[in-house]
């Protein structure tokens, strides 16, 4: 009987650490990464240069993978080349603007997130540089 006494204190001890690692809480930190990737994509979206911009770190680089199974071609664009892309072409005239932005975790002053829009995902990674969250590096797949 004490043995069923003492698993079940521990039980009643463990459970609640249990529920909170399985879905931990939403952070200041977890929003203002979401509010990050959706500067940079609604950035593009809507042609503000400035906007992305801010969004990026400035050792940004862009890992676009492309092709067939055989065939994979990967190039790479800077944030320069983003921010100038995005100067120059101006708003998205497309009308499937589709962004699903999910958190995939934050240890401590880095982060990685995935950004699922209409036409490709990126894989995000970011870092708190001078107290703001910043897009270091993107890989993206196209979709064929």
């Amino acid at each position: 009987m004490k043995r069923f006494a003492l698993g079940l204190s521990l039980l009643t001890l463990l459970l609640p650490n249990l529920a909170s690692a399985a879905q931990p809480p939403k952070t200041s930190d977890e929003a203002a990464v979401r509010a990050t990737v959706a500067d940079y994509i609604e950035g593009y979206y809507t042609g503000d240069a400035a906007r992305m911009e801010e969004s990026l770190h400035p050792h940004y680089l862009k890992h676009v993978i492309s092709g067939s199974d055989g065939q994979l071609k990967m190039t790479e664009k800077t944030g320069l080349q983003m921010v100038q892309d995005v100067r120059s072409n101006g708003p998205e005239r497309s009308s499937e603007r589709k962004e699903q932005i999910t958190v995939l975790d934050i240890a401590g002053d880095i982060a990685s997130a995935k950004l699922v829009t209409a036409h490709w995902v990126d894989y995000i990674a970011l870092s708190k540089w001078n107290g703001k969250w910043k897009i270091v590096s993107v890989v993206l797949r196209e979709n064929d």
